[in-house]
């Protein structure tokens, strides 16, 4: 698999604190927005649905002149995976929770005329380990129209892989995508070639920060010092989970050695980005392609350990639906960071959808197939 740069994406990636800039609209991939095709018709709409353990998100899109436009959007969390560790299955609370979620998407896919055709919709992590994962996929058939798809975590990886290629810096020699889901972790390791970058090795590790964060339930009236320990526990669980990677063991000389980069797509390292910024209501423009070091993660999850579970609901970036949860996110970059050490992280708020609508779009580009000429008699003409 070799992957190559695209255009920068909305809101230009941030390199500093001190260096604000705005956001140039809502174009994906750069280039012009682009509403109408070459011929003149008006572009078509696609939609990409992403069903997690933690999240049910939407995006519908134009195609651009190098990407996509965002023209509308959602995001709910509805904890589908919720108690499945335990159980290894999906809980009726949570399913309800979801398939309202689910009904919303489908009413703005109705509603902006998104052709099924065009619209990918998958599940990951909660649906595929779930033993009724796929008759809830069945109900939401039924009941929604939706036809959602349980992709295998290869699927996944590389999708995310997909929706952050124009974050690589390009003068690095690897780097380490790392997508913190609900469920699972997708771990992806490119090094640069002549051309573009080439996928190395993949895994995925059955540990988000919804399974952490059950595993690990955090201390009530706890101290700082209590906290550490508990978060310590987080960060040795991930460890392990990681600790055989699937690469040649010379890759981590790269990212020993300062010539490597992570790229943190999910809400795990947002949340860290929104801390480290300060920011007193979430802007995906201040923090998509934000660089951030170690030490800036580091620090934003002490100060989340600090803040306590009522201090971090309070949190515009963090919210009460993810106050229980972001640590174990945390805890997850930190395991990955000491696992491949690299001082700078990329941080991503896109990944899996915007991977389904550019791999769609792109094959909708293709030419069609010439037919091949046939002879009289109808057998091919002779060479």
């Amino acid at each position: 698999m070799k992957v190559r740069p695209m255009p920068e994406t909305d809101g230009a990636p941030r390199r500093s604190r001190s260096q604000p800039r705005r956001s140039h609209g809502t174009s994906a991939r750069g280039g012009a927005s682009g509403d109408t095709e070459a011929s003149g018709r008006e572009a078509p709409l696609y939609g990409a649905l992403d069903l997690g353990t933690n999240n049910c998100r939407l995006l519908i899109a134009k195609p651009a002149r190098d990407g996509f436009r965002v023209v509308d959007s959602f995001s709910r969390i509805v904890r589908l995976g919720e108690g499945l560790s335990r159980t290894g299955r999906l809980d009726d609370a949570a399913m309800e929770r979801a398939y309202d979620a689910l009904m919303m998407c489908g009413e703005r896919v109705a509603r902006r005329g998104v052709e099924p055709a065009r619209l990918m919709a998958v599940a990951t992590q909660a649906c595929r380990q779930a033993d009724n994962g796929a008759a809830f996929i069945e109900r939401v058939r039924v009941g929604t129209g939706l036809k959602l798809r349980i992709i295998d975590p290869i699927e996944e990886a590389r999708l995310a892989v997909e929706g952050c290629l124009n974050l690589f810096d390009q003068n690095a020699e690897a780097v380490l995508v790392v997508d913190v889901g609900g469920g699972s972790t997708e771990l992806s390791w490119l090094r640069r070639h002549e051309g573009g970058f080439t996928l190395e090795g993949w895994m995925s590790a059955p540990i988000g920060v919804v399974t952490l964060a059950e595993r690990h339930p955090e201390p009530a009236n706890a101290r700082n010092g209590e906290l550490a320990g508990w978060y310590e526990e987080m960060i040795v669980d991930m460890g392990a989970a990681i600790a055989a990677a699937p690469v040649d063991p010379a890759l981590r000389t790269i990212f020993t050695a300062g010539r490597a980069h992570l790229v943190g797509t999910s809400g795990a390292i947002t949340s860290l980005a929104g801390i480290h910024l300060g920011l007193r209501r979430y802007q995906r423009n201040l923090v998509d392609g934000l660089w951030m070091t170690r030490g800036d993660c580091e620090a934003a999850a002490e100060r989340l350990k600090a803040l306590g579970p009522e201090g971090r609901a309070a949190e515009s970036c963090i919210g009460p639906d993810r106050a229980d949860l972001v640590l174990a996110g945390a805890a997850i970059m930190e395991a990955v960071q000491r696992a491949w050490p690299s001082e700078r992280v990329r941080v991503a708020d896109r990944g899996l959808r915007e991977g389904l609508l550019l791999q769609r779009i792109r094959e909708d580009r293709k030419p069609p197939r010439r037919r091949r000429r046939r002879g009289r008699g109808g057998q091919p003409p002779a060479t």
